[in-house]
């Protein structure tokens, strides 16, 4: 499995989380200050969250101190479904439940032994067909409000709000 792992800050847990997924057999492609580059957390969200929306990875990891402005920047990009998880039953149902493909975790409140059991939760779990109507109705809202070129947001009638003047205006 192919894994992009990016951080704001490189850590003894961005390593521990690097050995561990090579232990697993995961090719790792490093994003942010674990690859060298400093790069703060909304960059390396994205840079993570496209690898993984352009087939470049499979599966994204991504850390920040909290976890949460990883994960909002990340679902940013569309196609992406980063799931914040502080522990192994809230992975094993963003995986289950959300077909989640980028795992965020919290610098600050994640130890090793913690992440090593969402990570085995995360891996070990399978799309639960039962919940396949939901994530069709969360791939409509993604599409619905999906950039588009030339006609802006579809959901907004061809118009955008310019958020610096209050104001919308024809894209």
């Amino acid at each position: 499995m192919r894994t992009a792992l990016g951080s704001d800050e490189r850590s003894h847990l961005t390593d521990y989380v690097e050995a561990d997924l090579r232990r697993r057999g995961h090719e790792v492609q490093l994003f942010g200050p674990p690859n060298g580059e400093s790069l703060a957390w909304p960059d390396v969200a994205q840079a993570v969250a496209e690898a993984v929306a352009g087939g470049v990875a499979d599966q994204g990891v991504l850390f920040c101190w909290t976890g949460t402005g990883v994960s909002i920047a990340a679902n940013k990009v569309p196609g992406v479904r980063a799931a914040l998880c502080g522990d192994a039953e809230t992975a094993r149902g963003a995986r289950a439940w959300n077909q989640a493909n980028v795992l965020c975790m919290s610098l600050r409140a994640t130890t090793e032994t913690m992440a090593t059991e969402i990570m085995n939760a995360w891996f070990a779990a399978t799309p639960d067909h039962s919940e396949a109507a939901n994530v069709d109705k969360v791939n409509a809202i993604d599409e619905r409000y999906r950039f588009r070129q030339g006609g802006g947001g579809a959901g907004h009638g061809g118009e955008s709000e310019n958020l610096s003047g209050g104001r919308r205006t024809k894209t």
